[in-house]
């Protein structure tokens, strides 16, 4: 008679991938483990199997162990694409946010957000990002997503009471 094989219940394999590459810790914990495996004499091939990753990154994490200890197994700054925005495109994108509305460019709103920001972006610079690139654009920027209100300067507030009136109303009676 065989035991039940354990199951992982409430998350699924990526959402667990996900939380160990979103947590710092999580990760150099997962690299000194590795390096670990290899002090305890496996080979870096036979654990790329276990780690899903290549023997190469493995070996060269054991290098970046035995020069730096712990901190060379944190990642590395500067890793990446380099961005395809220049110096004066970033200035260029500040002075627009701080200085410049939406409505200069035809659109009906006050505010910038980041739809209107990728298409700006794209029709005068030329260049294309994804939907949720543009926020790491805006933080690298100095700026922060912040979630409108629901204020329009153009309602009526006399109108906007009289409707939550009746609204009250209406709920006094339903009840």
């Amino acid at each position: 008679m065989s035991r039940k094989q354990v199951t992982v219940e409430g998350y699924s394999s990526t959402q667990i991938k996900d939380l160990i590459d979103s947590n710092r810790d999580y990760k150099v914990g997962i690299k000194l483990y590795t390096v670990y495996q290899v002090s305890l004499g496996k080979s870096c091939n036979s654990l790329s199997d276990v780690f899903h990753m290549s023997s190469k990154q493995l070996t060269n994490w054991v290098h970046r162990f035995n020069k730096s200890g712990v901190e060379g197994l944190h990642d590395q700054p500067g890793r990446g694409r380099t961005s395809e925005l220049q110096e004066s495109d970033k200035k260029r994108l500040i002075r627009l946010l701080e200085e410049e509305s939406p409505l200069d460019y035809g659109w009906n709103t006050q505010t910038w957000n980041g739809p209107l920001l990728r298409v700006w972006i794209k029709d005068h610079l030329g260049i294309e990002y994804s939907r949720s690139h543009i926020y790491n654009i805006l933080k690298s920027l100095g700026f922060s997503y912040q979630k409108s209100k629901g204020f329009y300067p153009e309602a009526d507030e006399q109108k906007q009471e009289l409707f939550k009136e009746s609204l009250k109303k209406t709920a006094r009676k339903s009840t």
